[in-house]
């Protein structure tokens, strides 16, 4: 594929590993101070899509049952800088299991900031029509992407060729 993708993940992808061949974050910041000020920009922006995210596993899945809560910017001296967005309800706390969380988290040793949830590992895969299969692309594509930033961080960014590319020719 040449140009412009069309699958937003992808992009979002190469901006992550720019920072990481560049030594910057968001083109602009390089000190911790100044990647914890766009780290909570970023937050901030984050919370309306987080919130319609949980509030529509609520409605169709939970009906309406749940309450969701925003941690708002936290630290941790040992953590880093995190904000979490969870989606409770009645029948969860009385399991006494952890709820559905999404996190914005800048780690202490970590060179910009991620996402991630409370416990996922796994997706489900109940496929079983054409349309239904067309359904999971954004679903393969965040794997996909994962998977991706998982074998850099394991490695290194040289890995993915195309930011060596833009690397040259700069």
């Amino acid at each position: 594929m040449t140009g412009q993708t069309t699958a937003p993940a992808l992009e979002a992808l190469a901006r992550h590993f720019a920072d990481l061949r560049d030594g910057c974050h968001g083109d602009q910041a390089v000190s911790r101070t100044d990647k914890e000020a766009l780290f909570a920009t970023s937050a901030g922006l984050l919370t309306p899509v987080a919130r319609r995210v949980l509030e529509e596993v609520d409605e169709v899945l939970l009906l309406g049952s749940g309450r969701i809560e925003d941690s708002g910017a936290v630290r941790a001296p040992d953590r880093g800088l995190a904000r979490a967005w969870s989606l409770t309800w009645p029948a969860q706390e009385l399991a006494g299991i952890a709820p559905i969380r999404l996190v914005a988290h800048f780690g202490a040793g970590f060179h910009h900031p991620h996402l991630r949830g409370g416990t996922v590992a796994e997706w489900p895969c109940n496929v079983f029509t054409p349309e239904q299969a067309e359904d999971e692309l954004p679903t393969l594509r965040a794997i996909a992407s994962a998977e991706l930033h998982n074998l850099v961080f394991m490695a290194d960014y040289r890995i993915v060729p195309a930011t060596v590319r833009r690397r040259e020719a700069t």
